[in-house]
């Protein structure tokens, strides 16, 4: 039966309403921070057969792994699925991304028969692990990373099965939270059923199937007709973990035919015994998170926007390992790592088309800080949680506008963090002060956003001691990279500074904290009554050249606070006089010499330089972009980087416009794109 458009119209932001009013009820019946302040969650809707019918807000990577979550309850349980079922799935080798991210998933019948799938996932408070909160550096396998289920009813037929629910809380630290998450989200999957069923009612089977199938159908040709618009090539991109001093790579190679993409993980470094690891199903939804967003805005997200797109992930790798390899730190390590590669492939191959280049962007917030805290609060009541600082995030540069300072991440719309009142009531914690960082925004002629920096002590907790879970990457490697001829962002940073806290004013910089200082990145410590532990999360990526940065926004960055007036001069060659105002001669000059560019020198071909048009292959190859290499340390005092982390600096030949910086190991190779245009390469 044909449906009239006005219909359809209706009928489709009836289902995003659907998704929106059980995130809401979600949010409200949890009590986790993760949830309701950070909005760590997901809320899709899906097909019978467990396709995406209409993805939801939260974090993005979920919405393709929640559909697999479907199918295997379909596959598990096949005909004993029954209306009013609720069922749990936390397998990170059947679908989950770890254990940690619990999915719910429920069925939605109409008249007795099964029409639709709504799924839900929060990142509980425990999960049983090892380690407290379920990020688990000591882990060595899947075994000691909590329960994991590849799929169990825990509701049948509109009843709790209070004997699952009993066993699942008897494992974990802290039941009574994780009690409110797991009924936050049967309460989420029971509004949007009634939802859903009141929508039958009003517009029957039928009809909704047909506005389902023709969304899906119109997704995929509207995707397809965007990437037909852009150019043909492939593009590159390198993401690097430190994981207890040891690089992990994750290499990217995105090719664009027509209207279809391939990534390409192939080269990426083997799995290890830490979990810093992903399965399959979370390096897939790792790599779409990006492509929602980007190329895909402007369209409905569900199962057509999957289509056109295809994945290659060799296994035993740490973007498709093996089992028992441990997975508890993924969504933080490579599936974070998946998302950046996955952008800048696709922000590279909006750049090369003039009608799409506005649309791309530098990578935004590159390295969660996967810190957790424990403790028991002054009541003796065990406290577990993050502080949600690492959803606060770092906007990444755009062609013709600077990043967001704080500004969230790409994978999740939504992210935010709690402000300190509501994390001081939560846990046994006082903050010294919580800030942006001054220059950890990746310069550029388009600043990165900033990230931030805090630091805290313990307060309140009934023996004076806190203690924290850390499993950080992008210390040693900055992961919010530029785009461009962009810097990326400064790297993040943990330092335990014993009885800093001492001191009768409260310290209010990294610097002024006394103590003895110990840089820390991976494992389970305490602090002790006067202790600080200062955190710093990374800056966002910059786009283009920072010698073509309008003078004026240097001048305003500096006043604000979040460019030093070192940096200004030494990366953005803008020389400020006394009063703070820009020295419009001494500027000209330092600009003039391009600053001080030292390190070794080679060749690149089959480049563009945006600022003056040189072409390598219209200038028959006779002379090679220039490529400059430093230690990234040498980007100022919040690069701190390993020694091994270098920047590479392309220039132009013809101009001396930067049109690259590209983050390397010592002995890893330069990342060369290839873009098809009518009449051959460039």
């Amino acid at each position: 039966m044909a449906i009239d458009p006005v219909s359809f119209e209706i009928i489709r932001h009836r289902l995003f309403r659907v998704v929106e009013e059980a995130v809401t009820t979600l949010k409200n019946v949890s009590g986790s921070p993760t949830t309701n302040e950070g909005h760590d969650l997901m809320v899709s809707l899906y097909t019978a057969d467990g396709g995406l019918l209409m993805g939801g807000v939260g974090f993005l990577h979920h919405l393709s792994s929640a559909s697999e979550a479907c199918k295997a309850i379909i596959r598990r349980f096949g005909s004993k699925v029954c209306a009013g079922d609720v069922y749990l799935l936390n397998d990170p080798y059947t679908a989950a991304l770890h254990t940690s991210d619990v999915y719910l998933v429920a069925p939605i019948h109409y008249r007795d028969e099964l029409v639709a799938w709504s799924a839900c996932f929060v990142h509980v408070n425990d999960i049983g692990a090892m380690n407290p909160g379920g990020f688990c550096p000591e882990a060595r396998d899947i075994f000691t990373e909590g329960f994991s289920s590849p799929g169990i009813r825990i509701v049948h037929r509109g009843e709790v099965c209070e004997d699952v629910l009993d066993t699942l809380l008897n494992m974990v630290r802290s039941p009574e939270m994780v009690g409110l998450d797991l009924r936050s989200m049967i309460a989420c999957n029971h509004v949007a059923a009634e939802r859903m069923v009141a929508l039958l009612d009003r517009y029957g089977a039928q009809t909704l199937s047909e506005v389902g199938g023709t969304l899906i159908e119109q997704s995929e040709q509207s995707l397809r007709r965007r990437l037909s618009e852009l150019p043909d090539g492939c593009w590159n991109a390198r993401q690097y973990m430190d994981v207890e001093g040891v690089p992990v790579v994750i290499r990217l190679a995105m090719t664009k035919t027509g209207d279809s993409l391939v990534f390409d993980f192939t080269g990426s470094s083997p799995q290890l015994d830490r979990g810093v690891n992903c399965t399959k199903w979370a390096s897939w939804g790792g790599l779409l998170a990006p492509l929602y967003p980007t190329l895909c805005h402007d369209i409905t997200w569900n199962e057509g926007v999957l289509r056109p797109v295809s994945m290659i992930a060799p296994e035993g790798t740490v973007v498709n390992c093996i089992r028992p390899a441990p997975v508890s730190i993924a969504t933080t390590a490579a599936v974070q790592a998946v998302n950046n590669a996955s952008l800048m492939c696709i922000s590279k191959m909006l750049a090369a088309s003039p009608q799409y280049a506005n649309e791309s962007t530098a990578v935004w917030h590159g390295s969660h800080l996967c810190l957790y805290l424990f403790s028991r609060n002054s009541r003796g009541e065990a406290v577990i949680g993050s502080t949600t600082e690492t959803f606060g995030g770092s906007g990444g540069a755009r062609w013709g506008r600077d990043g967001m300072d704080i500004g969230g991440e790409i994978p999740n719309p939504i992210a935010r963090m709690a402000n300190v009142e509501t994390n001081e009531g939560m846990f046994p914690i006082r903050y010294l002060f919580r800030r942006r960082m001054t220059d950890s925004g990746g310069a550029g002629e388009f600043r990165g956003g900033t990230g931030g920096e805090y630091a805290i002590v313990p307060h309140g907790s009934a023996d004076g001691t806190l203690g924290f879970v850390v499993s950080g990457k992008g210390v040693d490697f900055p992961m919010g990279h530029g785009l461009g001829g962009g810097y990326p962002g400064a790297p993040g940073r943990y330092v335990i500074a014993r009885g800093g806290g001492a001191e009768e004013r409260a310290p209010q910089s990294e610097g002024a904290i006394t103590g003895a200082h110990e840089v820390v990145s991976w494992g389970v410590y305490t602090l002790q009554h006067q202790d600080v532990l200062y955190v710093r999360w990374n800056g966002a990526g910059g786009i283009g050249d920072p010698m073509r940065r309008d003078a004026v926004a240097v001048e305003h960055d500096v006043r604000e606070g979040v460019v030093s007036a070192a940096a200004a001069q030494a990366i953005y060659g803008v020389a400020l006089k006394a009063e703070g105002c820009v020295d419009e001669e001494a500027t000209r000059a330092w600009r003039g010499v391009r600053g001080p560019r030292g390190g070794t020198s080679g060749v690149l071909l089959a480049r563009t330089c945006r600022a003056c048009g040189y072409n390598e292959r219209a200038n028959h190859g006779a002379t090679g972009f220039e490529v400059q290499e430093r230690n990234m340390r040498e980007l100022g005092p919040v690069y701190t980087t390993g020694p091994e982390t270098l920047l590479r600096e392309l220039l132009c030949p013809a101009c001396g416009a930067q049109v690259d910086a590209q983050v390397a190991r010592k002995g890893d190779g330069i990342l060369i794109d290839r873009v098809v245009e009518q009449g051959g390469e460039k």
